[in-house]
């Protein structure tokens, strides 16, 4: 699938590997390279369900979407679905968020 960077920080941290705004550890760096090739790799949606690792789900009451990078952190994104059954779309990854926080 594709993926677009809506957020200058998150493109700055995957062109690089790091980013002087996002203060992550090199832990959480090295889920959200995995998580963002994860995306790219999947034919459809139910690659990203099916892959249990990632705790790929739609966010209540909002249209995002998230995948779980480490317990409490999530890299959120919004989808552009490509077809009517809403299987294949393009990720815009928007934000890592500290779920807890």
């Amino acid at each position: 699938m594709e993926v677009e960077f809506k957020n200058k920080e998150l493109l700055k941290l995957y062109e690089t590997g790091s980013s002087r705004k996002l203060k992550l550890t090199q832990d959480i760096i090295d889920e959200f390279f995995f998580g963002v090739q994860s995306i790219i790799d999947a034919y459809d949606i139910y690659d990203l369900w099916n892959d249990k690792s990632l705790h790929f789900e739609k966010l209540t009451n909002t249209e995002l979407y998230s995948i779980r990078l480490k317990k409490k952190y999530r890299l959120e994104m919004t989808v552009d679905w490509q077809n009517e059954s809403c299987t294949i779309g393009i990720f815009g990854l928007t934000d890592i968020s500290n779920h807890y926080q």
